[in-house]
């Protein structure tokens, strides 16, 4: 199926959405085509090849609704990433990557577009700005999906001048792994004593 859109399954910075992603195997299958591309166009440099396998990672999603599912989806993802770059627990990088996955694979009902707790459904973009930053910009999955239906219905260059076409519901400073790292900390939820 990855081969019917082979040159974007091997675009490090392609976004792939699975509204059913189970515990990752399509997900896992398009990251490691994402890393193999890291490998081939970065594999000289280290912190090249580390900073765009994260942006491969940041640019695969998932919707599940079993919570089983999400969590073993988070570390097939993780795994993959961990042996391409050799990290352990205590490197930043695996830290953000953890992260990462916690934005990216969502617990929710894709035809509701809702998470499990109700609220609607929430993806973080990331970029990669070059030398070492990156940005996130979240946006409203329904907001997107009603726009993409707007677009595909209007006149031919409806879209010129349109220099924004989808909102983003909070835009981040850009920040390096260190920084990504740190505010992966603060994200996390506290306990209640």
């Amino acid at each position: 199926m990855l081969d019917l859109v082979k040159a974007e399954s091997e675009r490090i910075d392609s976004r792939f959405l699975e509204p059913a992603c189970g515990s990752g195997n399509f997900l896992v299958k398009i990251l490691r085509r994402k890393l193999a591309a890291v490998e081939l166009k970065f594999g000289r440099s280290n912190f090249e090849k580390q900073h765009y396998a994260l942006l491969a990672l940041m640019c695969t999603y998932g919707i599940e609704l079993l919570e089983d599912n999400i969590a073993e989806c988070r570390v097939n993802m993780l795994e993959i990433l961990v042996d391409f770059l050799n990290l352990d627990k205590t490197d930043e990088l695996y830290r953000v990557a953890s992260y990462v996955l916690s934005k990216n694979i969502i617990h929710g009902d894709a035809l509701k577009m809702r998470s499990r707790d109700g609220a609607p459904i929430t993806f973080a973009e990331w970029g990669y700005l070059g030398k070492g930053k990156f940005q996130r910009r979240d946006f409203r999955l329904d907001f997107l999906t009603q726009m993409s239906g707007f677009i595909a219905n209007s006149p031919l260059f409806a879209q010129l001048g349109k220099h924004e076409v989808f909102t983003p519901t909070r835009t981040y400073p850009p920040m390096t792994v260190g920084e990504l790292a740190a505010s992966s900390i603060d994200d996390q939820p506290k306990e209640v004593a």
